[in-house]
């Protein structure tokens, strides 16, 4: 067989005509496109209010700045996430807290993110960041006490989980604000973009006005209204974050077909877990409530491997399985261990599962022939260097 990629978009002929429809239309940055994704996306979670953005880390860089992050305020988030989720804040130029994820959910741990916030005397943290590793999501009913109790904000990186759903509703929903991302990789794909949520009505007009320049009209008012197109104010100084119709287009089409992808994807996950359960130098993934499965983090139990977890790697890639790690945590990176003095001996549950987690191939269109492909790879690997 072929190289099994890592991730493939899952578009057809609906997006591509979408796609046309807007070139053709005349209009091809923010406009009725782009509202129209954002009322149907705010539907679909039941959102109050719902921002495009050309990224999740300008979702992000929204969301802080409507909690008031700024210049000696700190965010508080998790070291295993990608490296936005700080980035964003210190855009901002806030500082980060981090706090530990659980020992077998991949996710910030409650009682560490209490620990943080009774140390913080000056008050810096502002908010909580709650990262749902791959669509896998957090424990928001012990992280919204813990922020009530200590008078914080807390904006979800939903990132990854779309559309993951717990009794509560859909994550991204949860807290004050949620951030999702519709990059390539990601369950529905705008190519590029993001989506804010919140049920904050300051939030969403802060954020409105934001997003573009601190101007106080959307580009399609001034060309769509009665009012003269030329005649605008600048109030803040905001940023450059809109997403285009063009790519609002595709994503209207994607989020249709978002219960479908979904189902695809939960059928290869029984497929791994069926086989990869059998097996003891391997662990399943966490699983919680509405679990939205953008990944797959195959743990591995290297007690039971004569090979690392990053060797075992290597020899997936080298039978053309395309793997991935999610994620590298912020403090092995020269960026943030040197701004903090980072060690991974300060946060060993995010240690221990970065040096055992490969993230395998998932994607809607992956056959049962490529599954079974990369499940007999997988398990031949473990059986090869098993001790």
């Amino acid at each position: 067989m072929d190289k099994v990629n890592f991730s493939v978009a899952s578009i057809g002929k609906e997006e591509e005509d979408a796609v046309i429809r807007v070139l053709r239309s005349g209009w091809l940055t923010t406009g009725k496109e782009t509202f129209a994704f954002e009322k149907e996306f705010a539907e679909k979670i039941g959102a109050a209010h719902t921002l495009a953005v050309n990224s999740a880390t300008s979702g992000l860089m929204l969301a802080y700045d409507a909690c008031g992050i700024r210049e000696n305020t700190k965010i508080l988030t998790t070291p295993y996430t990608f490296a936005s989720t700080a980035l964003a804040a210190r855009h901002l130029g806030a500082h980060i807290e981090y706090a530990d994820i659980e020992k077998d959910s991949y996710n910030i741990d409650p009682e560490k993110i209490e620990e943080k916030l009774s140390a913080d005397t000056k008050k810096q943290i502002k908010a909580i960041v709650p990262v749902h590793i791959a669509g896998n999501v957090c424990k928001m009913d012990e992280i919204n006490t813990i922020a009530k109790k200590y008078n914080v904000y807390v904006v979800e990186d939903a990132a990854h989980a779309f559309p993951s759903k717990t009794n509560n509703g859909y994550a991204g929903t949860l807290g004050d604000a949620g951030v999702f991302s519709f990059y390539a990789t990601k369950t529905i794909t705008t190519a590029e973009g993001g989506m804010i949520a919140t049920n904050n009505e300051s939030f969403a007009k802060r954020m409105q006005i934001m997003r573009l320049h601190g101007i106080d009209r959307p580009v399609w008012d001034r060309y769509s209204s009665d009012k003269a197109s030329w005649e605008y104010d600048v109030v803040d100084s905001g940023w450059k974050c809109n997403l285009p119709d063009v790519l609002s287009a595709i994503g209207r089409e994607q989020l249709k077909k978002a219960d479908l992808f979904y189902k695809k994807r939960k059928h290869i996950i029984n497929m791994y877990n069926k086989s990869y359960s059998n097996y003891d130098f391997l662990q399943l993934p966490p699983n919680s409530c509405g679990n939205a499965w953008h990944l797959y983090l195959l743990r591995l139990n290297t007690n039971h491997l004569s090979i690392t977890r990053k060797e075992f790697g290597n020899i997936l890639q080298k039978k053309g399985i395309c793997i991935s790690m999610h994620f590298i945590p912020h403090f092995h990176m020269t960026y943030f261990k040197n701004l903090y003095n980072l060690s991974p001996a300060d946060f060993p549950n995010s240690e221990d599962n970065f040096q055992r987690t490969l993230t395998l191939p998932l994607w809607p269109d992956m056959t049962e022939e490529i599954t079974q492909h990369v499940i007999d790879t997988v398990i031949e690997t473990g059986k090869d260097h098993y001790v």
